[in-house]
């Protein structure tokens, strides 16, 4: 359960304001943390005054900025919005915390002996962590896009360079001046506006056009692909597979973040299948090997997934790394 209220300090200074109760563990960062595109992500910025995020409600533009306090059962969260959006924004936040992310069944004491010991080793350090739920599919979707088939350094490249190109400065963070909000802040393209970007700028950002392609295709249905919102994870993920170019993997990824899906794994992954073979019995998988030694735990299967990154375990590594191909000055 979630407790949420005004809180006494910040509504003055934001357009918008909530102050959300953890009742329980919370860590701001490890939840939130799946959203960031990388360090160098212009619509996310972690710092020592609270997470921020720009992004675009159904009402317009906001800066959200959440600040985590408090210890123990009084763990709190303050946000604060800015922009016409910011109402639209400060009512999303529960979900985007994690209110709705229950693992009373993961934790529960018959399923949770049945977890390999790295499991249950790290959910005994990882209490505060909690699955985000965004309900934003178009922000999702197009840099999950971007890092089909490809490096994750090159897909962030592309996407950053995409994001200056045709982000917007996100809203000013309080009335009198913009000197709290992290330079650079931007609020990613709209749908329209990614429609807008001509080939040679996908080509200059490094996206092939089998990738720009699979965008523009999904975006002329955003409305659409929006309202994939309301839908349980498993039917969202099955209508974005109707778009040619999106497939399991792709949907997978998006659902994990706009619905908190404790279950989805991304299958096709480049790493994941030698990770979790590795992590689990000591020995290379593939797709189908992870998901037989994933399958005694269907319904958390994300979570175990989840569980195995924040464990600290590291597979070998063989060989040279793949090689990072440039062709955008070709």
């Amino acid at each position: 359960m979630t407790i949420v209220d005004v809180p006494p300090a910040a509504a003055a200074a934001a357009d918008a304001s909530v102050r959300w109760h953890a009742c329980g563990p919370f860590d701001l960062l490890q939840t939130l943390g799946i959203l960031m595109r990388g360090n160098g992500d212009p619509s996310f910025a972690a710092r020592q005054d609270g997470v921020w995020m720009a992004f675009t409600t159904p009402d317009g533009p906001v800066t959200l900025r959440l600040t985590a306090a408090g210890n123990g059962q009084d763990r709190h969260v303050d946000a604060q919005a800015w922009g016409v959006g910011a109402g639209s924004a400060i009512a999303s936040v529960p979900a985007l915390l994690g209110s709705g992310d229950d693992w009373s069944g993961f934790d529960e004491a018959a399923f949770h002996a049945t977890l390999p010991r790295m499991v249950r080793e790290a959910r005994r350090r990882n209490l505060a962590v909690r699955l985000p739920t965004t309900g934003r599919v178009v922000d999702s979707l197009v840099p999950t896009i971007l890092e089909q088939k490809v490096t994750t350094i090159e897909a962030r490249r592309g996407y950053r360079y995409l994001m200056y190109r045709y982000g917007t400065s996100a809203p000013s963070a309080g009335r009198l001046s913009t000197s709290g909000l992290p330079s650079g802040l931007l609020v990613p393209p709209t749908a329209s506006q990614w429609l807008a970007v001509p080939s040679w700028e996908w080509h200059k950002a490094g996206v092939g056009p089998q990738r720009s392609a699979t965008v523009m295709r999904a975006l002329r249905s955003a409305v659409a692909l929006e309202r994939l919102a309301s839908l349980s994870a498993a039917e969202a993920g099955a209508k974005m597979q109707t778009i040619p170019g999106i497939g399991v993997w792709t949907a997978a990824e998006v659902v994990q973040r706009t619905h908190g899906c404790p279950d989805s794994i991304a299958v096709g992954d480049y790493h994941l299948a030698s990770y979790v073979g590795y992590a689990l019995t000591g020995r290379k998988t593939d797709d189908a090997g992870m998901i037989a030694l994933l399958e005694p735990w269907r319904g958390h299967r994300q979570r175990v997934v989840r569980m195995l990154g924040l464990s600290g375990f590291r597979k070998p590594t063989f060989g040279p790394r793949m090689t990072i191909q440039d062709h955008r000055g070709h």
